[in-house]
């Protein structure tokens, strides 16, 4: 069964919402429709994240909601994902999905292991 959490697993900004609605609406999906946010793996440079619009929950699946919004994690991405924030961000950079993630600690670059 899938679990309902209380409170925020994963918080959702206002922008990442509204980012969120726009792509349910350009794909005129149905409100059973989830967010669903996983590790995808992990690099020299940190957690890789991976997301997805998901229609189909798996019964291990922890749920919670931001605005209206279901967000959906697996059990084994709740670990490194719990108190996360997601943020939408456009800007000279580009446009894309921000995860801000209080589990991880910065990362460096693969060369010599060292910042700087």
């Amino acid at each position: 069964m899938l679990t309902q959490i209380e409170t925020d697993v994963i918080h959702l900004s206002p922008a990442a919402v509204q980012a969120v609605r726009d792509l349910f609406a350009q794909r005129n999906l149905e409100d059973e429709y989830a967010f669903r946010v996983y590790v995808a793996g992990r690099s020299c440079s940190g957690l890789q994240y991976g997301m997805a619009l998901d229609n189909k929950p798996n019964e291990t699946d922890i749920s919670s909601t931001t605005d209206g919004i279901k967000v959906l994690v697996d059990d084994i991405s709740i670990q490194y994902l719990r108190g996360a924030t997601i943020d939408f961000v456009d800007d000279e950079r580009g446009k894309g999905f921000v995860v801000n993630n209080p589990n991880v600690e910065p990362a460096c670059a693969c060369e010599g292991g060292s910042c700087g």
